[in-house]
């Protein structure tokens, strides 16, 4: 595959841009003040600013909010989707399956980088009160399906779908932290999450416009029912929650309230072993679940030092950038399970920021082109062209495709053609070099 090639000179009315290559494994591979608390939980005292040096609270900031970006961006994204019914872009309430009966275009913006190939269905689960049983349909062999379930820490914790448990249908028991009920009857697995809100991101392959009536029938067919309700039994109480208005992406990217909002969000995350020692250190600042982030009650001096340390944060986020560009970096390092990432919150937020709840590199890959052959950005002014010799198109079980972004948005362009990706669906329209590959 050759690089992308800077060709000619055009008018556009791009300032920067990004593609990103699809190859769907499938089977194979602001204001600064804060003032607000988690709801229903006990809150610590404030941190002792007088206790911490200025170098000691960058250094945690810096580490804190690698950690605290992808979380809080996430809550961004569930909050628009499923808790707030004025939004644009709401799409429903917890624990109900919402189909999108059709591929995503240039006015789905609330979440970067989507993909325009697959019809979504979208379903936030709420697992306090109770787990939530997934009925999957049997869907025909060639076409391929996932369900991707991702927990409040961005982790892929578990997948349903071709790749993992075939094409035949099942019940699957999606369950929170701890739950220790009995496992009913007619439940292929279960699969318990560490937090207790999960979001979980269906794809149905659509293999062309004229499918699409195919996906919308699978779609229909998919059920999500809270596990009393699959036995017949009456509900549990829910426990009632005032979620708070989550930072705008600008307001992630720079405001000291993002440990405001991840204070909130762990709430409904019990700390895992492995970050006991890290939660310790966050608490100096009045970071994590329970504590309490007091803006005020800082020094102008550890103020000004936690803005350094959210600073240095994008720095150390920037250099692996590079990286990325350079191919030395890539989604396989950046998506999957705790155990995969190894408690690696560079490697975390990197991936919410270039493509958050991306799938895991067993499920896909995401080659991203942000630069070309000479390293310069990809620029809405240029033309561009990649190509892929004869016998070397992506090597990929379902599919694949190319699809341009917007930066720094990392949202689908918007063209008069109203194409947002060109993939392997479309092989039959492409026009082959003379040797027979494809540019």
């Amino acid at each position: 595959m050759k690089p992308i090639t800077d060709r000619s000179l055009v008018t556009g009315p791009f300032m920067a841009a990004m593609a990103v290559l699809l190859l769907l494994a499938g089977c194979g591979n602001g204001n600064d003040s804060t003032a607000s608390s988690s709801t229903g939980q006990a809150q610590s005292p404030a941190a002792d600013s007088s206790s911490i040096t200025p170098a000691e609270a960058r250094a945690i900031a810096t580490e804190a909010y690698l950690y605290a970006n992808p979380v809080v961006d996430s809550y961004r994204g569930l909050h628009s989707y499923f808790l707030d019914p004025e939004h644009p872009e709401f799409k429903g309430p917890f624990n109900r399956i919402i189909n999108i009966p059709r591929v995503y275009t240039d006015e789905d913006r609330a979440v970067q980088t989507p993909n325009s190939d697959t019809p979504y269905s979208f379903l936030a689960m709420d697992l306090r009160a109770e787990p939530i049983v997934l009925t999957v349909p049997e869907i025909e062999e060639d076409r391929y399906f996932s369900i991707q379930l991702i927990d409040l820490y961005t982790h892929n914790f578990a997948y349903i779908g071709s790749r993992t448990t075939g094409n035949d249908g099942g019940r699957f028991l999606i369950a929170g932290p701890g739950w220790e009920g009995e496992i009913p009857d007619g439940i292929s697995k279960v699969i318990e999450s560490e937090s207790e809100l999960v979001l979980a991101i269906y794809r149905t392959q659509l293999f062309n416009p004229d499918d699409l009536e195919n996906v919308k029938a699978i779609q229909e067919d998919y059920e999500a029912q809270p596990l009393s309700a699959y036995l017949g039994r009456s509900a549990p109480e829910a426990p009632e929650t005032d979620f708070i208005e989550p930072l705008t992406r600008e307001e992630i990217k720079k405001s000291p309230k993002v440990f405001e909002q991840l204070n909130f969000v762990l709430q409904f995350a019990p700390t895992d072993p492995s970050e006991e020692e890290l939660m310790e250190r966050f608490a100096r600042l009045g970071i994590g679940a329970g504590e309490t982030f007091d803006w005020e009650a800082f020094s102008p001096e550890i103020q000004e030092a936690i803005k350094q340390g959210i600073a240095d944060a994008w720095a150390d986020f920037e250099e692996l950038k590079k990286q990325a560009d350079a191919g030395e970096f890539g989604s396989a390092e950046a998506f999957g399970t705790r155990e995969h990432l190894d408690n690696n919150y560079l490697y975390r937020m990197a991936a919410a920021v270039l493509g958050i709840w991306g799938n895991s590199e067993a499920e896909a890959i995401y080659p991203i082109y942000s630069v070309d052959e000479s390293g310069e950005p990809l620029d809405g002014a240029h033309n561009y062209t990649l190509r892929f010799a004869p016998g070397e198109l992506p090597p990929v079980h379902s599919f694949w495709s190319l699809t341009m972004y917007e930066l720094p948005e990392s949202l689908l362009v918007t063209n008069p053609l109203d194409r947002f990706l060109l993939n392997s669906s479309m092989l039959p329209d492409f026009v082959k070099d003379e040797d027979g590959g494809i540019t």
